[in-house]
């Protein structure tokens, strides 16, 4: 097997962890927030962020190894428009996860010890998953984004 398949095969499973996790994390985070049941959205909020550390993170990690090795290996021109806006756009999301949604959702961990035992869920836990569910839907869309971008190297 030569190099170039080998970094897209980690790059092709950096996405399918990346992708995958960010789009089944935030269907079940909502699907227990909408339980109201505080065991649930406190079980569901710690997970959030285990996963997030492990697939969402460790994809984005074999993304750019196998990606970036590739185009610094191969002679991939980082100029090149589906390649530029690929890369935009994943460093766009990826802003948006460090910069609005850990906070977020590390504050929601945090109200979610607390009231994992107890009947009621804070109003402010309410309105943090609020942002989270607004931002998270446009830190997930652009990546989606960027697949087809990368597939037939369209822009």
């Amino acid at each position: 097997m030569d190099t170039y398949s080998i970094l897209k095969t980690v790059h092709l499973i950096g996405v399918v962890m990346f992708v995958g996790n960010i789009v089944v994390t935030g269907w079940w985070k909502a699907m227990a927030d909408r339980t109201r049941d505080s065991r649930i959205v406190a079980f569901a909020q710690r997970q959030v962020t285990l996963t997030d550390w492990v697939f969402t993170f460790g994809g984005v990690v074999l993304v750019a190894i196998g990606g970036l090795g590739n185009a610094m290996l191969h002679g991939l021109s980082l100029t090149a428009h589906w390649l530029h806006w690929g890369l935009a756009m994943f460093c766009l999301s990826g802003v948006i996860w460090a910069a609005v949604l850990i906070p977020l959702q590390t504050k929601q961990a945090k109200m979610a010890r607390g009231f994992a035992t107890a009947e009621a869920i804070p109003q402010e836990y309410w309105q943090l998953a609020r942002w989270w569910n607004a931002f998270g839907i446009l830190a997930t869309l652009l990546p989606l984004t960027v697949i087809p971008l990368m597939v037939y190297k369209i822009a």
